[in-house]
């Protein structure tokens, strides 16, 4: 992975900031709009639900620079095997250029690392050569369970490591991103997601191994616009 900045520019927040439209209510018109404030500011990737993943294709095509995201055996991770296969082949045959996967959560929980491991293998290798994140909800998990979770996913060749859906109501700490980068060691990517709100709290995760961002779509406009407000135009990342 790239070393750690000494420093982020708004353009550069934004350039690690994924945002979305996920929720099950989401319109066409919320993933028009999402689309268009990714366009407008520079976010990475726009994440929709996977029935959207071919309209969104079309709001962000190749040459726009954002990319094209969707979930896979969203937001359980309890789905079969064969159901995470045929989403992850209908996204990338829609558009789709990363996935977001869910971790089976309950099967890490009960300690059958093996069956956690041979579906990760299956998902990445289905997809290849999309990068895959995968989802391990840490705020669910035990500290071990975390490095567990963390070692299988980097074992599994994934791109990322992915905090957590966000819907738990309970936020990513800088402990979790510590656990994390520990334990599947300097080479992938970590997204944090879930209950980030201040750059603050964004530069101590950068520091501590965070190369991926998913913030609601207001409140990343909102740090972006705080970025850009600050003395000098760019947030010091502590060494």
């Amino acid at each position: 992975m790239p070393s750690r900045p000494a420093t982020l520019s708004p353009r550069d927040l934004a350039r690690m900031t994924d945002i979305s439209a996920v929720q099950s209510f989401h319109t066409e018109a919320d993933v028009r709009d999402v689309a268009g404030v990714a366009l407008a500011e520079g976010f990475i990737a726009v994440h929709a639900l996977p029935h959207f993943t071919a309209l969104l294709a079309q709001l962000l095509p190749a040459d726009s620079g954002v990319l094209v995201g969707g979930p896979i055996g969203f937001p359980s991770g309890g789905s079969l095997t064969e159901t995470k296969l045929a989403e992850a082949r209908g996204l990338v045959r829609d558009g789709a250029t990363e996935v977001d996967m869910m971790m089976n959560i309950a099967r890490l929980k009960s300690g059958d690392d093996a069956y956690v491991a041979r579906e990760l293998a299956e998902v990445i290798a289905a997809v290849a050569p999309v990068p895959v994140k995968v989802i391990i909800e840490v705020s669910r998990l035990t500290e071990g369970e975390i490095r567990r979770a963390a070692r299988l996913v980097a074992q599994a060749g994934a791109a990322f490591v992915k905090t957590g859906t966000g819907w738990t109501g309970l936020p990513t700490t800088l402990r979790h991103v510590e656990l994390i980068r520990e334990a599947a060691g300097p080479d992938i990517g970590i997204k944090a997601s879930g209950g980030i709100r201040d750059l603050d709290t964004v530069a101590r995760m950068v520091a501590a191994g965070v190369t991926r961002f998913g913030i609601n779509t207001q409140v990343a406009r909102d740090l972006v616009a705080e970025c850009r407000a600050l003395p000098g135009g760019v947030l010091a990342i502590p060494g």
